[in-house]
């Protein structure tokens, strides 16, 4: 097991660039077209419901979940079925998609209705059909996540919002208060679930003292303030520094007595048991040294890169050099900016040639600072060394399971050496390993 005490007082300082944080969200010009993506989640790919040539409206279920741990798809928009087709996705495997010419109107489907539910079976029947997923990017389907195997004793909603440049979570706590209590109070009720504690980083005062204030008659939902420090965001920190727990290894956040949700899911879930609206926008920050207008935006899911960046606009005289899709942080680099968002982007950054330059790399200085920074206490020199060697035992031992990819290691660097991709590439060749019956 790691050191909890030791991890707990880990982390890196990244600036605090939040720029939009009073940013409220606008809508952004209605596309002209959307392409929604079958898989946006964690799980086996939605099953297109339409064909070329249907008719959709706003809410309207154009995907059906493809197993149990899978999501349903709904229309961002209102318009005309122009193709169901294949589409590579970021991570280079294939998916259906559905192309939607928008009509303009933004009509809602005459079937969104709010749910009725009476019951654990109809909620979590409900949550299903809404086809809700964690919306802080991992993607796991929010009904199978209300359904854990062991006794669980704590919701814990992540508000932390760390990632360098991103408000959206901010601007969802300070407009959506109402909506985060409702889809809370849901969750314990019909789960089962006698607690709920709400973390927040301390450098959002605001939104501490907001949901303080719509809580206080309310004792069952607990408002933490979280140190400002980046990573306290991750699941296994979370738990660590709201409950005083530690997720055995290996395991999920229910070992602990805890279900994670991020507290834009659970406020989509408020607003869709009042209204029965499925998610089909996503509030996106838009930042960056490029950016010329930083601000939030309501974007239909399935809106293109390139529309979301060209409603932000370029800063006059600037050339874009990358963007990158979620918080700077760990967000991957850009390729095709054609590429759709889906329920789970968040933000996209835009940097200048100069700022997207890679750094000059050097040798490792044996410096310590990516142990020392590590929020989950790793250790990539030594990590670095057993996966150049293809130890798999060793990476078993170095726990490389845990890195999250977080980029710390990286950012800490004074050699700039790529960490982080390292740690990536050790891990997923650990597991893959695992997977095929090496040895731990």
């Amino acid at each position: 097991m790691l050191n909890k005490l030791k991890r707990a007082a880990l982390g890196a300082h990244t600036p605090h660039d939040k720029a939009t944080a009073a940013s409220k969200p606008v809508p952004m010009p209605l596309p002209a077209q959307v392409r929604i993506l079958m898989s946006q989640h964690i799980g086996a790919p939605a099953k297109a419901l339409v064909k070329k040539g249907d008719e959709v409206f706003v809410g309207t279920k154009i995907g059906e979940a493809g197993g149990f741990v899978s999501a349903n798809i709904h229309s961002s928009v209102s318009g005309t079925v122009a193709a169901v087709e294949p589409y590579r996705l970021s991570n280079g495997r294939m998916c259906d998609s559905v192309v939607i010419k928008t009509d303009g109107k933004q009509t809602v489907d005459p079937a969104v209705q709010a749910p009725e539910v009476t019951d654990k079976a109809s909620f979590l029947a409900a949550v299903r059909e809404c086809g809700l997923v964690g919306l802080g990017g991992a993607g796991f389907p929010t009904d199978v996540k209300l359904q854990p195997k062991d006794p669980v004793d704590t919701l814990l909603i992540n508000a932390s919002e760390c990632e360098v440049w991103l408000t959206s979570d901010t601007q969802e706590m300070l407009l959506c208060a109402d909506d985060i209590i409702r889809g809370i109070q849901a969750v314990l009720k019909y789960v089962g679930i006698p607690k709920c504690v709400i973390g927040i980083e301390n450098n959002k005062p605001e939104c501490i003292d907001l949901l303080c204030q719509k809580t206080k008659d309310t004792p069952e939902i607990e408002v933490k303030p979280l140190p400002s420090v980046y990573g306290t965001g991750a699941e296994l920190i979370l738990i660590e520094k709201c409950l005083g727990r530690e997720v055995p290894h290996g395991g999920l956040p229910a070992a602990a007595g805890a279900i994670v949700m991020n507290v834009t899911s659970v406020s989509s879930l408020g607003k869709y048991l009042a209204t029965g609206m499925p998610v089909v926008s996503r509030c996106i920050t838009v930042d960056g040294d490029a950016c010329a207008n930083p601000q939030n935006l309501i974007v239909p899911v399935g809106t293109s890169y390139e529309d979301v960046l060209n409603a932000a606009g370029l800063k006059p005289g600037v050339t874009l050099g990358k963007v990158v899709a979620g918080g700077a942080m760990m967000g991957p680099a850009v390729k095709d900016l054609s590429y759709p968002t889906t329920k789970t982007t968040s933000g996209l950054i835009m940097l200048s040639d100069v700022a997207a330059q890679p750094p000059q790399v050097n040798p490792c200085i044996r410096c310590g600072r990516c142990v020392e920074y590590c929020p989950m206490g790793l250790e990539p020199v030594e990590v670095n060394q057993a996966y150049a060697a293809r130890d798999v035992q060793t990476l078993g031992k170095l726990h490389v399971d845990y890195c999250f990819n977080c980029g710390s290691c990286t950012f800490v660097c004074p050699a700039k050496r790529p960490c982080t991709q390292m740690m990536g590439l050790a891990k997923a060749f650990y597991l893959g390993e695992i997977k095929k019956g090496g040895n731990k």
